[in-house]
């Protein structure tokens, strides 16, 4: 007996266990702590020494016992009620002098640019309360003043021509189509040129691209200037001729007025050809009643210093002549638009077929 207590008090350690080193769920409930406690106290308690002077038998059970045997996290959970706010929205005090409502919203009210969007409750609106008024005051007067006016779209006008109108071997700047919305903007009009000019395009290409540009841009002004690159082929005068009278119907039954923009061929074409050609021009703008740039290239073609070396496009020095050209047809169209009289002193042209 003394030999067996003699080890039991050999292998007890005097010092309690360190509180270093990590603890873990099982081994707090095993040693009673709390919650609180984690990672602060041993991770056992310290054995006391056993007595030699003892007479009891020793026993082979263990000197740490878990009670109860079941472990349980403490402290224990207990059931608690929470009150929650009704589905139908949380509930007021009943003791206001007002009557109040709880009711849920019945419509929706959005400003036009789309910052405001608030909530009106018919009968919120009834319960006179002064916050209510004040809060709607003050959101009816954001609404006046952030809200921005609508903003009125720019008319478009748009230019439907070849390689003479797509500034064809000169830098897009130097285009008489730029120098018109340039012009466009110093006499005060407001119109944004489009300019769905191709090179090498025939009034057939211009025919088949012309409803989808009208469709996208809703064009006020269209300005055509094709059937150079037609002559220059020898297509027959009369498929030209119905090539671009659908273009003007199309434009005008859209409600765009029509610019129509001539150009000559070299007569080696022959006289016939060449007169019937120019011709057309003339006798599409007198049907449809059309202003009429006579030739769009006039001032230009027979002039060394404003041709490029091909003898068939101008060149920088050429396009502000070609605008020239055009401006004094055009402008009788702006100023019908506006309400202007015309600066020519002429009648402003009606379009269309009477």
């Amino acid at each position: 007996t003394v030999s067996r207590a003699s080890r039991a008090a050999t292998a007890a350690s005097p010092r309690p266990a360190s509180s270093r080193g990590s603890i873990t769920f099982s081994s707090a409930v095993r040693v009673g702590t709390r919650w609180k406690d984690w990672k602060t106290k041993p991770t056992r308690p310290a054995r006391s020494a056993a007595r030699p002077s003892s007479s009891s038998a020793v026993s082979s059970r263990s000197s740490i016992h878990t009670r109860p045997s079941v472990g349980r996290s403490r402290p224990a959970s207990s059931d608690s009620s929470v009150d929650l706010p009704a589905p139908d929205g949380p509930r007021m005090a009943r003791d206001s002098p007002r009557p109040t409502s709880r009711s849920a919203s019945s419509r929706m009210v959005s400003s036009p640019s789309g910052l405001l969007t608030f909530l009106v409750s018919p009968r919120a609106l009834r319960t006179g309360a002064p916050p209510v008024r004040s809060c709607m005051f003050r959101v009816l007067l954001l609404f006046v003043v952030f809200v921005p006016a609508v903003a009125v779209a720019e008319p478009v006008l748009l230019v439907v021509g070849d390689s003479l109108s797509a500034g064809y071997g000169i830098a897009r700047a130097d285009a008489w189509t730029t120098l018109l919305q340039d012009r466009l903007e110093e006499e005060g009009f407001p119109h944004r040129v489009v300019n769905a000019s191709i090179s090498g395009d025939t009034t057939r290409g211009g025919l088949a691209r012309l409803p989808a540009a009208i469709e996208e841009h809703g064009p006020s002004i269209v300005i055509l200037e094709l059937g150079g690159n037609d002559g220059l082929r020898g297509i027959p005068v009369g498929e030209i001729r119905r090539n671009l009278s659908r273009m003007i119907r199309l434009s005008q039954d859209a409600g765009a007025r029509v610019v129509l923009a001539g150009v000559h061929i070299p007569p080696n074409y022959g006289p016939r050809y060449t007169e019937q050609f120019h011709q057309v021009y003339h006798d599409l703008a007198a049907e449809y009643g059309t202003t009429l740039v006579p030739f769009i290239l006039d001032g230009v073609a027979l002039e060394d210093g404003l041709m490029q070396a091909d003898g068939l496009h101008p060149n920088e020095a050429g396009q502000p002549v070609m605008l020239e050209n055009v401006w004094p047809a055009l402008l009788p169209v702006l100023a019908a638009e506006a309400n202007l009289p015309s600066s020519g002193g002429g009648a402003i042209p009606s379009q269309g077929k009477e």
